[in-house]
């Protein structure tokens, strides 16, 4: 039995009856539903309205759109639900996961480079006034993985730093900030990512700490922060086959903790102490689905310990298939009301059991607007940006400050990864944004056009052409030093869902992209995104991480490379990779 009294719960008699009356009343379809997270795919109110009343679904993790229109989904999906909704928003980096329009105020990283755990608050207090605003009261945030390997390309910039110690601080202050305006925070991503390599969006990627390394990183955090009330976890498709083994010898220890019943019961909730609500990450990650078959995975997740699965595949087979599971046993009545219970305890903490006009769980939609991105919000933005631009190397004495005295004629080469629709940006990139600001303050710029942007839309044969010729073709030094009289390397390379974060080089040896030419002309590399690109260029003896290119940020870069500011950022990652000649 789930006890609701003590935390992260905390409820009273009239909401624990709450609770239990709805529970006792539900069909077996009913309790079904409110195992699923929805992913929606239309803002119809049709479809919002089936979603509610044939599938009964607990909670949607609802698909990015202005913010108007999300207030309008929201409104409809609690006035037409039996049970009020939870509805989710990924507030990472700020109340841009809520709506486009919403304040991004920095990723994790870039907020944990400021040094200042205040800035961890404002990113969950701005998340959660304009998340709340729209309708949501669930975050799936704040990311608590601990970041040890630089060639992981999912965690990157999406999580505070290497040391748990760190990282419990932050998240406690996320925590606190964004729970203020009544949302209910999700950790992620159990049991930890950021020590394999690889995405589990693409492939298995275990923990492959010891049961003692675990304890004192991962564990240290996780029970942290359930000391202090987390009311959710959302669980990763990540083994941790130390703990597998200790409590299932004989197990595949390779079975991701959202279908482990050692590693999300037996520790998280056992060892660990974990009373809230656990969600499973999204279902249609290889790292899940490479597991078992779709319609066993349903009910393993549920019977590991998770109380929502995360997104349909198709509505009816999933459906269909969790009933199946309650009819033949595989997923017992016991855990169902189990689950269930937690998630109905997790909406009565927000207190959706006490209010009788469902219209009322939204704030009047004039009022919510007026909410989003607030410039009071933005200048803490630009505050972070101020603070978290981080110098993490400058062997070449003579280099800063620049300016147009010393450094008149510039050339500006962007570096890009292979090209990423999870990170399509509608706006100019880092390199266009920096050359602009750099013309405006008295420097010649020339922005750099790469061969791979070259070689957009020319036929396979005249590409060909343009590949062999570059690759063969040579240049003088003094085409560069006569004509310039510094570079600037502005890269840009996102992860999430790509194999690598790595940066994408042209096929040619000789090309501006690389940056060889360090020891012929004074040289800067800035990185607007990934923050590990030292492995890929160690001859750079100027390097400086900015963790995006939002304007106010490459202003904050450029300012301090004029001397107009102090650089104030320190790293929380190994950003030199534990590479010895990435120092030189």
């Amino acid at each position: 039995m789930v006890d609701l009294t003590v935390q992260p719960f905390n409820l009273d008699a009239d909401a624990i009856a709450w609770v239990e009356d709805t529970v006792a009343n539900m069909t077996d379809e009913e309790k079904i539903g409110q195992l699923f997270v929805n992913m929606g795919s239309s803002r119809d109110e049709g479809y919002l309205t089936e979603m509610v009343q044939k599938y009964h679904i607990a909670a949607v993790r609802y698909q990015p759109g202005p913010a108007a229109e999300i207030w309008d989904q929201n409104h409809i999906l609690q006035t037409k639900s039996k049970i009020p909704m939870l509805i989710a928003a990924n507030t990472e980096a700020g109340g841009n996961g809520a709506a486009p329009e919403g304040t991004y105020v920095g990723w994790e990283i870039k907020v944990a480079a400021t040094g200042d755990k205040k800035y961890a608050y404002e990113l969950g207090r701005i998340s959660g006034i304009e998340a709340a605003a729209i309708g949501c009261n669930w975050s799936f945030a704040p990311i608590v993985d601990i970041y040890r390997n630089w060639r992981n390309p999912i965690v990157s910039v999406r999580t505070w730093s290497a040391d748990p110690d760190q990282t419990l601080e932050l998240s406690l202050e996320y925590m606190r900030g964004i729970m203020e305006s009544n949302i209910m925070p999700a950790a992620k991503h159990w049991p930890g990512d950021g020590i394999d390599e690889r995405d589990q969006h693409l492939s298995s990627a275990p923990n492959w700490y010891s049961m003692e390394e675990w304890d004192a990183t991962f564990g240290k955090v996780y029970s942290g922060l359930i000391e202090a009330g987390l009311p959710s976890i959302m669980a990763g498709h990540i083994a941790l086959p130390s703990y597998q083994k200790h409590f299932a010898p004989d197990s595949n220890e390779f079975t991701p903790a959202t279908l482990s019943k050692e590693i999300t019961t037996d520790l998280l909730r056992g060892k660990l102490g974990f009373n809230g609500v656990v969600v499973t990450d999204a279902s249609h990650m290889v790292g899940m689905t490479a597991f078992a078959k779709r319609r066993d995975i349903l009910p393993m997740a549920i019977m590991a310990g998770c109380d929502l699965f995360l997104f349909f595949n198709d509505p009816d087979e999933d459906f269909g298939w969790m009933m199946d599971a309650l009819r033949d046993g595989r997923l017992t009545r016991e855990r169902l009301d189990e689950a269930i219970t937690r998630t109905l305890g997790l909406k009565a903490k927000i207190g959706l059991h006490k209010i009788a006009d469902k219209a009322a769980i939204l704030p009047p939609k004039e009022e919510a607007m007026a909410k989003i991105g607030l410039p009071e919000h933005l200048a803490i933005a630009r505050e972070i940006s101020d603070k978290a631009v981080t110098l993490v190397k400058n062997t070449d004495d003579g280099v800063l400050p620049i300016s147009p005295e010393k450094h008149k004629r510039v050339w500006i080469i962007p570096v890009m990864g292979p090209k990423n629709p999870m990170w399509h940006s509608k706006g100019p990139g880092g390199a266009q944004i920096l050359a602009d600001l750099m013309r405006e303050r008295g420097y010649d710029v020339d922005l750099y056009v790469s061969l791979t942007d070259k070689l957009e839309g020319l036929p396979p044969e005249e590409a060909a052409k343009v590949v062999l010729a570059a690759y063969a073709g040579k240049a003088p030094i003094s085409a560069i030093t006569d004509n310039y009289d510094l570079v600037i390397s502005v890269a840009q390379v996102n992860g999430l869902m790509q194999p690598t974060e790595r940066v994408y080089w042209p096929a040619s040896k000789g090309t501006p992209d690389i940056p060889w030419y360090v020891h012929e002309i004074p040289t800067v590399f800035v990185s607007v995104a990934c923050p590990y690109h030292l492995a890929d260029v160690p001859q750079v003896k100027t390097f400086v991480n900015a963790y995006d290119h939002q304007p106010h940020t490459v202003e904050a870069v450029l300012d301090k490379l004029d001397g107009k500011s102090e650089f104030q950022g320190t790293a929380s990652t190994d950003v030199f990779c534990g590479l010895a000649d990435t120092h030189m």
